[in-house]
């Protein structure tokens, strides 16, 4: 397996391990009969997120965003691979992007301006020019 399909994998694993840090806290703090239920507004009194701690929302959002990231490093990750465009530059972009995810979660979680911003750009940048690779 390449590196960029090494990091992919590892993000990914970085997803569960972020679902875990958010999911534990939330659980704790607003009980199985919201978390389980179909989350509702009306019946809930507003989302549930506005009922979570700053710091759970906080993880519930660094979450959501490793989501969106997640998607566009999986498809510069499969582009690379299956085109044959693999490099020490790729592999180098896909190992940033992973730590710059990995850093991102403590940035977010302990509100780290404007480093959690700078953080974040630096996967996106990381993501961008592995697809941009590609073309050239």
């Amino acid at each position: 397996m390449n590196a960029e399909l090494t990091a992919l994998t590892l993000a990914a694993l970085l997803q569960v391990l972020q679902f875990v840090l958010m999911a534990v806290p939330a659980n704790l703090e607003l009980g199985p009969g919201k978390t389980m239920s179909p989350r509702d507004r009306a019946r809930l009194g507003g989302s549930l997120e506005d009922q979570l701690s700053d710091g759970t929302a906080r993880l519930y959002r660094a979450l959501n965003n490793h989501f969106e990231g997640l998607i566009l490093f999986a498809v510069a990750c499969v582009v690379v691979t299956v085109s044959g465009k693999d490099s020490a530059l790729t592999a180098t972009c896909a190992w940033a992007y992973l730590v710059a995810r990995v850093l991102y979660v403590p940035a977010y979680y302990f509100g780290w301006k404007p480093w959690r911003s700078v953080v974040w750009f630096v996967g996106f940048f990381a993501t961008t020019l592995m697809l941009l690779v590609v073309l050239l």
